[in-house]
């Protein structure tokens, strides 16, 4: 067994299921997943998986998410060790400390390649600030992202799959990792 992060892309089901963790957590037990633990109500789930390729995990996932909640929902899965690197790779942790949500980590199902930065960092604005590591855009929006122009160039059309977590859930789910 392996320690596993899973991030949901996007769990907005309407007014009537706003708060879905019970659910990610059945769902996840139902696949076999072991201990699955949620964090916050924006679709993380940390739980123990058999060994195998994460693609088969995030595969497993999506199926289940669609039949559970009657939608497709992308996934992206990452092992514990992991996590605990990418965490440990936040390039702005002055900034974090300083105010955890302002830096914020677009985790990549498939890892983003440098020029990638160069296509964005001419749509950052009022001190924004990207950098990619290990194949994750890192972001200090310098301030509150939700106001930010640069959103609407981070989507899935131009970069691929991927999924924005702040540092508080960065940190919140290394936390919450065993082993």
């Amino acid at each position: 067994m392996k320690n596993c992060v899973a991030l949901l892309y996007s769990i907005i089901l309407g007014e009537k299921r706003r708060d879905v963790t019970s659910d990610l957590r059945a769902m996840a037990e139902r696949l076999g997943y072991l201990g699955p633990r949620t964090l916050v109500s924006t679709g993380n789930v940390v739980f123990d998986a058999p060994d195998k390729p994460l693609a088969d995990i995030e595969a497993e996932l999506e199926a289940a998410f669609a039949v559970t909640f009657g939608r497709h929902v992308d996934i992206i899965a990452r092992v514990g060790e992991d996590w605990r690197k990418l965490a440990a790779g936040n390039p702005f942790p002055d900034e974090s400390e300083a105010d955890p949500t302002r830096v914020h980590v677009r985790v990549m199902r498939s890892p983003l390649r440098p020029e990638v930065l160069e296509m964005v960092r001419g749509h950052c604005s009022q001190g924004e600030r990207l950098e990619i590591v290990g194949g994750d855009l890192w972001v200090d929006f310098a301030g509150k992202a939700s106001e930010s122009k640069l959103l609407g160039v981070l989507t899935t059309k131009r970069l691929g799959v991927g999924t924005f977590r702040n540092w508080n859930t960065v940190r919140g789910l290394r936390d919450m990792l065993t082993g």
